[in-house]
């Protein structure tokens, strides 16, 4: 009996089986993703950072997401581009732990941040008079902790819970990196606890979050659509229409990730849903904004034509 418990405990490494041997070909694509990933959103946080027009409680969030969308990549994609060259794919015990506490670090804060954009775009569209009172520089500054300690707390909630599991020796995980749900189903001892607090998980760190943001932006379609000049109704629009193409990247890809069904998907779908939800939207998130969002355009424009001239004051609309 004591042998056998200490078969299942003295784990020291994983095996990756979605790496089944040496890929220089997934090598280079996600080193491309990779780059084009921090060239991104380095351009964005500058952006926001540097240009004046820019220095506004919406922006502010776009940097902190811009951040947010650099460390996620960074949890995942250089343990990848490793392993992609490798016979045998593994992570140490300790570096799976690591890399599963920052991935969902990382996800309970862009929920929250995904929340707080959402209800700064109700604020100045709904209630133009309180807007600079309601998101304050004090304001967007607590926010923002908070985001951030929030993913932290309910990360560090699962890595605690995956700490006490009990793993074959040859522990084997169907996946590119560590996550929750892998670890689950690799594990040799009762895993109820950390499946309950992944369910918990979904409802308020993802699901409380995404209902805010319906709310917010039926509040936002209703005052938009009673506004008298359609020029209004479009500027209003576009200011919406890139956080909503973010918002519906991000959670649908990470529902499919986390409450996929019972069954489970095949591995090659399990590795696509990750590789999307992980990897592909962080490099989309500034491409989106950049195309969508006017001043962003603008202040792009600006940045590689080298023009010092400032332009016409943005609007908090």
């Amino acid at each position: 009996m004591a042998l056998a418990r200490w078969n299942q405990t003295r784990v020291t490494e994983f095996m990756l089986l979605s790496f089944s041997h040496g890929q220089p070909f997934l090598f280079v694509l996600f080193l491309a993703i990779y780059l084009a990933t921090l060239l991104g959103n380095s351009a964005m946080l500058a952006l926001v950072s540097l240009d004046p027009h820019l220095h506004s409680p919406m922006y502010f969030f776009l940097g902190q997401l811009s951040c947010l969308d650099m460390c996620y990549s960074s949890v995942t994609v250089p343990k990848i581009l490793a392993n992609a060259l490798r016979p045998q794919a593994t992570i140490s015990y300790c570096g799976c732990l690591a890399q599963m506490f920052f991935l969902m670090a990382c996800a309970g804060a862009e929920c929250a941040f995904l929340a707080v954009m959402a209800y700064d775009r109700y604020t100045a569209i709904c209630q133009p008079l309180h807007y600079t009172h309601a998101m304050s520089w004090g304001v967007c500054v607590v926010a923002a902790t908070g985001c951030w300690l929030w993913g932290m707390l309910d990360s560090a909630v699962h890595t605690l819970l995956a700490s006490r599991l009990s793993f074959c020796r040859a522990a084997r995980l169907q996946h590119i990196f560590c996550d929750v749900p892998p670890l689950l189903k690799a594990a040799c001892s009762n895993t109820r606890p950390s499946e309950v607090a992944l369910h918990a998980a979904s409802i308020f760190v993802g699901l409380s979050p995404f209902l805010l943001i319906i709310v917010s932006y039926l509040r936002i379609l209703v005052t938009i659509l009673r506004m008298p000049m359609a020029t209004s109704r479009h500027k209003a629009f576009s200011t919406c229409s890139a956080h909503l193409l973010v918002i519906t990247l991000y959670f649908v890809t990470a529902n499919l990730n986390y409450n996929r069904p019972s069954s489970g998907y095949s591995p090659e779908a399990n590795t696509l849903v990750s590789a999307l939800y992980c990897i592909v939207t962080p490099m989309l998130n500034p491409l989106i904004y950049s195309l969508r969002n006017r001043e962003v355009r603008g202040a792009l424009r600006k940045a590689v034509r080298g023009w010092g001239a400032p332009g016409s004051s943005s609007s908090n609309v």
